[in-house]
């Protein structure tokens, strides 16, 4: 057609599939799930199932008869998504939100922009979750670790179980991976004093980067897999068998993307001269993460933050009312600090870190991308000046011990 018709039917794959997803006749997949057949799925003399071509037509078809005339608007259900007034959306939700899930214990926080969901046991909670996830938004859920065998998570025993293992250890200040015995790394969660020094004395800030993940999870720790399986928040959407869960429903002939688990263990800053620096840099996940927090260490030794200097390290973020009031309950465990910002943002934040590299006197190559490379932890005069310069505001999340924050796929966010 021509380009001026472009914008009167779906031009992507996203608007071809809404439009058509009422007009196909849909076929089942083994899974239960109702999917438009890409294939025949009938016998060799065609008389059951459907063909490609067929599929084709009723597409076409479907776009056609959807068509809207250019001199008439469409009808708009009131209730229905308005990308751009984000705003008024959220507010709709809010209010809705508030008559009809009564029966839920969730707040909202960091501005009315992610939900939070407090009894992770409510069966109903991914009804409020589902319309919270239509805006791209994320969520917590707190008090996974209830539902978990603590001891399996400890970092002596996992130490003690798997000490024998090489994996690759990052140094988050200087990006330096090297491949060492996992017991070395394990031994110096807790005590400070047994920790890899660098150069300058100053004490090694470790990350054991997504060890084990995938199969190597399920096939290592059985006893941990299944334990975490069982503990996933919202399971109708992330649990691997969750029906709403449609990576798990993808036909066999795709490549799948890689949905771990993946056990992500890192040293804290607060035994480090530089509190600037984080642990995972600013990056884009392309897939709907879950990232449940299941045990948080106590290190020991000298240079460490006392646990009142670490409430007050905390403290100096610009964090929502609702989160300041958990930091002073005595029965939470403070373990993560997470800043996140919309995939909305993505291009704003990637001029604004090619800005500030130039201004460093860094070289910043055309084919260099700040945040696919994720070589940048934005500390916190640069989220003033990202606030100030490109209206960005920064999420700020306190992770606690059994949180579990679900990010959507496109979500920037660093830890």
């Amino acid at each position: 057609p021509p380009a001026s018709q472009n914008n009167e039917q779906g031009s992507t794959l996203r608007d071809l599939l809404t439009t058509t997803a009422g007009k196909l006749r849909l076929g089942s997949t083994d899974a239960g799930i109702a999917f438009a057949p890409v294939y025949s799925t009938g016998t060799a003399s065609g008389k059951s199932g459907r063909t490609m071509p067929n599929i084709l037509d009723d597409i076409i078809a479907s776009v056609v008869e959807n068509k809207i005339p250019p001199n008439r608007a469409p009808k708009i259900n009131v209730k229905s998504e308005v990308k751009d007034e984000p705003k008024d959306d959220r507010k709709c939700i809010q209010d809705d939100s508030s008559k009809l899930y009564s029966d839920i214990q969730y707040s909202w926080i960091c501005d009315k922009h992610v939900l939070w969901l407090r009894d992770h046991k409510n069966i109903n909670n991914w009804k409020l979750f589902k319309e919270c996830w239509k805006q791209g938004r994320p969520v917590l859920v707190s008090g996974m670790h209830k539902k978990m065998n603590f001891s399996l998570w400890k970092a002596e025993s996992i130490s003690l179980d798997f000490g024998n293992q090489q994996a690759d250890i990052l140094n988050c200040k200087d990006s330096i991976i090297s491949n060492t015995n996992v017991k070395e790394f394990w031994d110096g969660f807790e005590d400070v004093s047994k920790r890899q020094k660098i150069k300058n004395g100053e004490t090694a800030l470790l990350k054991l980067k997504d060890w084990p993940s995938g199969e190597d999870f399920k096939a290592m720790m059985p006893a941990r897999y299944e334990d975490l399986l069982k503990s996933l928040p919202l399971p109708e959407y992330c649990s691997p068998e969750g029906k709403l869960n449609l990576a798990s429903h993808l036909p066999g002939f795709f490549v799948r993307p890689d949905l771990g688990p993946r056990l992500c263990s890192a040293y804290g800053v607060a035994a480090t001269k530089d509190h600037d620096i984080g642990t995972t840099n600013l990056h884009i996940e392309v897939s709907d993460v879950v990232n449940i927090l299941v045990y948080v260490g106590i290190a020991k030794g000298n240079g460490v933050l006392s646990k009142s200097g670490v409430l007050k390290k905390f403290e100096e973020e610009d964090l929502d009312d609702l989160l300041r009031k958990r930091l002073k309950d005595s029965s939470e465990l403070p373990g993560a600090l997470w800043h996140i910002y919309a995939g909305k943002d993505a291009d704003k934040i990637r001029e604004f870190l090619q800005k500030i590299a130039k201004e460093q006197g860094l070289e910043v190559l055309p084919e260099h991308d700040p945040i696919r490379d994720q070589s940048w932890y934005v500390n916190k005069k640069l989220r003033q000046r990202l606030l100030e310069e490109y209206g960005v505001k920064t999420c700020t999340v306190i992770q606690f011990l059994g949180d579990a924050i679900i990010l959507p796929a496109g979500a920037l966010h660093q830890v």
